[in-house]
């Protein structure tokens, strides 16, 4: 399990609250996330954690009432311009989702859609300059998340890709521009282990390559484990533990993260005994 990195915070959400109407989707909540550390955020659907991320990159509907400060390296993203936003989002801070075939255009070559990631950060020089630099960013970034013949495939659309490869086209997307945080929303959600266990190894590789940060999405503790130096838990829209990885697996201090902990199947589970039941909002309070 990685140790916990002690760092200048690259990212820091203060009581922040997120509303759909009458419905409170986060309610005050606050956590930080240092140069080079993973931030594992981790509840279960409809906990706000999915909320909270396109907040950091302002990408929630207009019917969405924000209230709390999200800065990142020092500036307050909710008060940036929307072309300065633009600028952030991508260049600065990018995202992988967690649904290949949705988030990629099935009639689009992946390598355009790779493309399109460079050039909306990449003006002001000529036509055939741009047309060289994106195309060697995009094989390079093709060979840096294991995409296999790159110079060829770079023509092929999304369904000519396996799952775990399609996956690491996404991820491709996000690093082409160099990002400083990267935030990836269950990014393994619909891998099979091998698979899930190869993107998580690319994801820790990138990392120490190139210094990023992460905030990485999950409802599965298990995965979790695998990334994070820290870990927030949310349920109900607030975050209920927040500790280091290792303190929040060896020691939880919240009865909800004991669920979760305990709903969770290992190999040392008593299989003659049913899982815990993680219960409502009224089960799991103090």
């Amino acid at each position: 399990m990685p140790a916990p990195v002690l760092t200048v915070p690259i990212l820091e959400v203060e009581d922040l609250s997120i509303s759909f109407g009458e419905h409170k989707a986060v309610r005050n909540i606050s956590f930080t996330i240092g140069e080079g550390e993973t931030l594992g955020l981790v509840g279960e659907s409809g906990s706000g954690k999915s909320a909270a991320s396109l907040a950091v990159l302002r990408l929630l509907p207009p019917s969405a009432t924000l209230t709390g400060r999200i800065r990142f390296g020092g500036r307050d993203l909710l008060a940036l311009p929307d072309e300065a936003m633009r600028r952030h989002r991508g260049r600065e801070i990018a995202m992988i989702f967690q649904e290949p075939m949705t988030a990629l255009n099935p009639v689009m070559p992946v390598g355009a859609q790779i493309a399109e990631a460079v050039r909306a950060h990449d003006s002001g020089i000529s036509r055939a300059a741009l047309r060289n630099k994106v195309r060697a960013k995009v094989i390079e970034a093709m060979h840096q998340v294991g995409l296999p013949e790159p110079e060829r495939r770079i023509r092929d659309y999304p369904h000519q890709f396996s799952g775990g490869q399609r996956q690491r086209i996404l991820i491709a997307m996000a690093i082409v521009n160099r990002p400083r945080l990267l935030i990836a929303d269950e990014p393994t959600t619909a891998l099979d282990v091998t698979v899930q266990a190869q993107v998580l190894d690319l994801l820790k590789a990138l990392r120490r390559e190139h210094g990023l940060s992460m905030l990485f999405i999950s409802h599965d503790l298990a995965v979790v484990s695998q990334v994070a130096d820290r870990v927030a838990v949310m349920q109900h829209g607030t975050i209920v533990e927040l500790a280091s990885a290792r303190e929040l697996f060896l020691n939880p201090q919240h009865p909800y993260t004991r669920k979760l902990l305990s709903a969770a199947p290992t190999m040392a589970a008593d299989r003659g005994q049913p899982l815990a039941r993680i219960g409502t909002r009224d089960d799991n309070r103090d």
